[in-house]
C-alpha cells in the first residue's frame, strides 16, 4: 500500500510540475490555462493522499471550475485581436532573461530542500477528523461571512472582466 502512496504522490508531483512549467512557459494564455489546470488537479490529489476528501473536491469545485472558468472568460474577453500586436522575435535577452527566471525559481527551492533536509521535524500526530456536519456549522456560523466574501471575489473579478471585455471593442 505504501508503494502504491508513493507512486500516486509522484504522479500528482509530475502533474503539478509540468502543470506549472506549462503555465509559465506557453505564450497562449489559453495553453497556459490548461497547465493551471492540471496543476489544479495535482493539487487535489495531494490532498487526497493527505485524506482530506473535502478540501480536494473544494479545490476542484472552487480553482479548477470556477476560477479557471472566470480566468477563462477574462482571458476571451480581453483578448488582443490577430494583427494588432505582433509576435516579437525572440532574442539574446530573451534567452537570457528565462535562465535568469530559472535560476531565480531554482534557487530558493534548493535552498529550502536543504534547510527541509538538514532540520526535517519529526511526523506529528494527527488529530481526530472532523466530520463534515461540524465543518459545515462552522462555515454558516462563525466564518459565515468570510464563506460569503469569496462569492463576492468571484463576482467582482467577472465584472471587472465583462468590464474590460466591452472597453476593449469601443
Amino acid at each position: 500500500m505504501e508503494q502504491f502512496a508513493n507512486l500516486a504522490f509522484g504522479f500528482y508531483l509530475f502533474l503539478i510540475v509540468t502543470g506549472g512549467l506549462a503555465a509559465t512557459l506557453f505564450r497562449n494564455l489559453v495553453r497556459a490555462l490548461i497547465g493551471l489546470i492540471v496543476t489544479l488537479f495535482g493539487v487535489a490529489g495531494i490532498y487526497f493522499l493527505m485524506a482530506a476528501p473535502f478540501i480536494a473536491l473544494m479545490q476542484i469545485l472552487i480553482y479548477v471550475g470556477a476560477v479557471t472558468v472566470l480566468i477563462f472568460f477574462a482571458i476571451m474577453l480581453t483578448r488582443v485581436p490577430d494583427g494588432e500586436a505582433g509576435m516579437e522575435a525572440k532574442s539574446i535577452k530573451q534567452k537570457g532573461r528565462f535562465f535568469l527566471a530559472l535560476l531565480t525559481g531554482l534557487l530558493p527551492a534548493f535552498i529550502l530542500a536543504m534547510i527541509v533536509i538538514e532540520k526535517s521535524p519529526s511526523a506529528l500526530p494527527l488529530k481526530p477528523e472532523t466530520s463534515l456536519a461540524v465543518l459545515g456549522e462552522y462555515l454558516t456560523g462563525p466564518l459565515a461571512l468570510s464563506f460569503e466574501l469569496i462569492s463576492v471575489v468571484l463576482f467582482v473579478a467577472m465584472a471587472g472582466a465583462v468590464l474590460l471585455g466591452f472597453e476593449r471593442r469601443k
